[in-house]
């Protein structure tokens, strides 16, 4: 048997809302966190029972810079708010003390703005954040299909425990960290070229601490590798196909258990406490937007920035945001967050990691909640927006 049909159907609409977001990473959450504030009713859709994506579920519990490294504070407002309630109870390393408790600058140079933080306790604050908030979350659901007419996205088609239906949608964002949405619209997307190396962090007790082991990073973008990089040789994954996303986790969770394994059995002393619970993919699928941005673009002023960030891996870089890179010319009320937007190869690494999933969210979550056909939202109005909530748009704006 090489087919089947599968008889169509009538789908029940179960909702409408102003604003439906689509993954639950930080992308999400400030996106809907975002256009909740806004006014809009708004609805997130996770996948998963928990929210925070990469940054709780797959262990990557490293809230990175919200600084330049030069002692500038770059990323503002629901980037900050996340950061700092990441660590309402506490820390689990790297307290940022200089930025917290009034450092001096030459303080904030020795020490980035970041941390790292509980993951659990962290998914847990930001679904009650979203809730007081009056977001609206639906676990346990994946979006299957788009209605599509004349460029604009009527309907999402989800399907769950309660079945197969639609929800109608006045703006969508795209914040699945795979530009599923985009895919499923007709939109152009692109995909990273260099694939993603294997992954395997866990939490472990080695008496008496539980220590976080980073197995497996971020690989290094092509255009910065140097002939005799390790990592050339690693087998690599896209993450966008069932059976390898399966290989890969699979070998992850080999990889982890036999490096764990090395020092020794499970013991009162020596437990293998977390693993991952989904994939360590980092980079897949984007949206090809209006705007491609370059990291070769640091310190270049966009009129229609939307925020900054930094970049974590060395000091100096800030990069403002276009607006135009996180929507595209096909579908009129689609917007993207988060490791979705359009960049470069080498900017993705940048800009995938959770202040400038924060920043980018939290500006969707906003143009969608102004308007449903973003290419004639008045950026300005975006703009003024997002200052009233203490966004810094432009570099030459910051302090210091």
């Amino acid at each position: 048997m090489k087919q089947i049909k599968e008889a169509a159907r009538r789908l029940e609409v179960k909702g409408s809302y102003d604003v439906v977001v689509a993954g639950g990473g930080v992308a999400g959450v400030a996106a809907a966190l975002s256009a909740a504030r806004a006014g809009a009713r708004t609805l997130l859709i996770e996948k998963q029972y928990m929210l925070g994506g990469l940054a709780t579920l797959g262990l990557v519990t490293i809230y990175l810079p919200l600084c330049d490294g030069e002692g500038r504070q770059v990323s503002f407002s629901i980037a900050e708010e996340l950061f700092q309630l990441a660590i309402k109870y506490g820390c689990e390393d790297e307290y940022p003390q200089p930025w917290l408790e009034g450092g001096s600058i030459a303080e904030k140079q020795k020490h980035r703005f970041q941390v790292r933080y509980n993951a659990n306790v962290f998914a847990i604050l930001m679904e009650q954040l979203l809730v007081e908030n009056g977001v609206e979350i639906l676990y346990g659901t994946a979006v299957c299909q788009t209605a599509v007419s004349r460029g604009i996205i009527k309907a999402l088609v989800v399907e769950n425990k309660s079945g197969r239906y639609a929800l109608a949608c006045g703006s969508v964002v795209d914040a699945t960290g795979d530009a599923d949405i985009v895919k499923l619209a007709g939109a152009e997307t692109a995909i990273f070229q260099q694939k993603n190396i294997l992954a395997g962090w866990y939490y472990y007790l080695d008496q008496p601490e539980v220590k976080l082991k980073m197995l497996g990073f971020s690989d290094t973008p092509d255009k910065y590798k140097k002939p005799d990089d390790q990592n050339q040789a690693l087998p690599r994954y896209t993450g966008l196909e069932a059976g390898e996303i399966s290989k890969m986790t699979i070998d992850s969770h080999q990889f982890l258990l036999g490096h764990f394994l090395k020092d020794g059995g499970i013991t009162p002393e020596h437990a293998l406490t977390a693993v991952a619970t989904i994939p360590q993919i980092r980079m897949t699928r984007r949206i090809c937007g209006v705007y491609t941005l370059d990291d070769s673009e640091m310190h270049q002023e966009f009129g229609d920035s939307i925020g900054l960030v930094g970049d974590w891996r060395k000091p100096g870089p800030v990069y403002e945001i276009p607006f135009r890179s996180l929507y595209g010319t096909k579908i009129k009320n689609l917007i993207t967050a988060g490791r979705c937007i359009s960049v470069t190869d080498p900017m993705w690494d940048i800009s995938r990691v959770i202040p400038a999933c924060a920043v980018t969210g939290e500006a969707a979550g906003a143009a969608a909640a102004l308007s449903h056909n973003f290419s004639r939202l008045w950026v300005t109005r975006l703009q003024r927006c997002l200052q009233k909530r203490g966004v810094v748009l432009h570099e030459n704006e910051l302090d210091g």
